[in-house]
């Protein structure tokens, strides 16, 4: 099992948090930002918090494990790999989630969702639409991070490596934005204007 202790070792170790102004994916902004592909740098450090999450789902039967494009596609394989099954992963195509490559999952298939981070939620609500559109079962939700402090229901189990509150505002909210003294960034570009 996973020890809260470690599971921060390991984010502050990989230097996984980030401080200033974020536009996040949610498009939602932030002062901090877990850059959680940190810690994918480090395979010792995904195969062990993969590890400790792959336990909480041992006994749920999982066949198969999805991640979404691209924060979901690592640690989707490290938790198939740690299960023993069959992964693949979700990409946008014209703004909508889906799959290609020839991927795809059976009828009756029990999945699991593996993801980096949520905030919202919204790429893992994505990914279990293409999971029931296929016609899977979508049996639990693993996440190295839960950004919204366990206040997200996806109606099945979710289980994270660390559950944390990090405030975010709606753009037309956001303090740092009227403040207007540091530049909004959407993590892994350049400030946005």
């Amino acid at each position: 099992m996973l020890n809260e202790k470690r599971v921060i070792e390991i984010l502050e170790e990989s230097k996984v948090l980030l401080k200033g102004h974020f536009l996040l994916t949610s498009g939602r902004h932030s002062n901090e930002y877990m850059q959680c592909a940190q810690i994918l740098q480090y395979p010792e450090f995904t195969e062990e918090l993969a590890k400790g999450l792959a336990e909480e789902f041992k006994e749920d039967k999982i066949d198969m494990v999805i991640g979404p494009a691209m924060g979901g596609v690592i640690i989707a394989y490290e938790m198939a790999r740690q299960l023993k099954v069959k992964n693949l992963f979700a990409e946008r195509e014209n703004g909508k989630m889906v799959l290609r490559r020839g991927f795809t999952i059976p009828e009756g298939t029990r999945v699991l969702i593996a993801e980096d981070v949520i905030t919202t939620g919204g790429s893992v609500v994505e990914v279990a639409e293409v999971v029931r559109e296929q016609g899977g079962e979508v049996v639990g939700v693993a996440v190295l991070v839960d950004r919204s402090n366990g206040a997200i229901n996806f109606g099945t189990k979710l289980r994270a490596a660390l559950t944390t509150e990090v405030k975010s505002y709606e753009a037309q909210e956001c303090p740092l934005c009227k403040e207007g003294k540091i530049d909004l960034v959407k993590p892994g570009s350049r400030k946005i204007k």
